[in-house]
């Protein structure tokens, strides 16, 4: 792990538009979790169309997973904080998502995976984004890549503000993923009591943070546990410093907005109607995912 000395300081933090709780709901086989970013905030986020939190130590809320399903049109960034999942697909690929590491699959034209738990008991912890593909890549080859917890870059700030780079750059660190048209940035920080975290934003991009423990504080604001602060898109401001009173661990993310239409139908996430309509066609007929196989 590198030790970044380089301040990156922030003139202007942004400041909290909204605190947002999430929905709790089921996905998969009946999977317990929390739709942190729902579809009526698709817009204001974009590129980013979802964000689902799931953690829980009793088996019942998990084990029965995510069986086959399809996607078209976006990514999908999962992060296992605890537990082990095991992902196939109909591309040929196979992976085993464990502690700490990350699952990045680009749907594309069509991709049908399953994603099924690899443990009986114990707690099973983690983050699923899904993130937006520009109109001229939604139909592109399907693409995966897994990353274990030691491949994933990754820093101490003088502060000692442990950071996880997964997608985009921090402090002069490149993350596991870039993507040059929505130039997500995606960071895992462990914030000890008393320390602050400042990250450069570009000014059109649409940010959040979403806490899962502790709690953390942003111009003046508190955000509470299990609550995402979107970020104000303040023309002033050129980041956001994030204060933390207590231990805590809070997920920064950012990325440059399509401003394309988005019409989602369940997995299927394109440009027009008539697309979703030919997404559908091709999956009942078996024609989506089987040209990646």
């Amino acid at each position: 792990m590198n030790t970044t000395t380089d301040k990156h300081n922030v003139e202007v933090s942004r400041t909290i538009e909204q605190l947002v709780a999430g929905q709790a709901t089921s996905d998969g086989a009946g999977v317990k979790l929390t739709r942190v970013l729902t579809q009526n905030l698709q817009h204001r986020l974009d590129p980013f169309l979802m964000l689902d939190a799931f953690g829980s130590d009793q088996p019942d809320d998990y084990i029965a997973g995510f069986p086959d399903h399809p996607h078209r049109g976006f990514e999908t960034v999962t992060y296992m904080i605890a537990g082990r999942m095991l992902h196939r697909d109909s591309a040929g690929h196979e992976g085993l998502l464990e502690n700490g590491g990350v699952q990045w699959m680009t749907a594309g034209k069509g991709v049908i995976h399953s994603e099924i738990p690899q443990q009986e008991e114990g707690v099973m912890e983690g983050f699923q984004l899904w993130l937006n593909l520009p109109q001229r890549d939604k139909m592109n080859t399907p693409w995966y890549r897994d990353f274990k917890a030691d491949d994933l870059p990754k820093f101490v700030t003088e502060e000692g503000v442990a950071v996880t780079v997964i997608a985009g750059e921090s402090h002069g660190i490149s993350g596991a993923v870039t993507r040059d048209t929505t130039q997500p940035n995606y960071l895992d920080l462990h914030l000890p009591s008393g320390s602050r975290f400042e990250q450069k934003l570009p000014a059109g991009h649409n940010a959040f943070v979403y806490v899962y423990r502790g709690e953390v504080s942003i111009a003046g604001k508190v955000v509470p546990v299990q609550r995402m602060a979107i970020l104000a898109n303040d023309a002033h401001a050129d980041g956001v410093v994030i204060e933390a009173g207590m231990d805590a661990r809070v997920l920064l993310i950012s990325g440059q907005p399509l401003k394309e239409p988005i019409v989602q139908y369940g997995p299927f996430v394109m440009n027009s109607k008539d697309e979703i309509y030919q997404a559908l066609s091709d999956f009942r007929d078996g024609r989506l995912g089987e040209s990646a196989r």
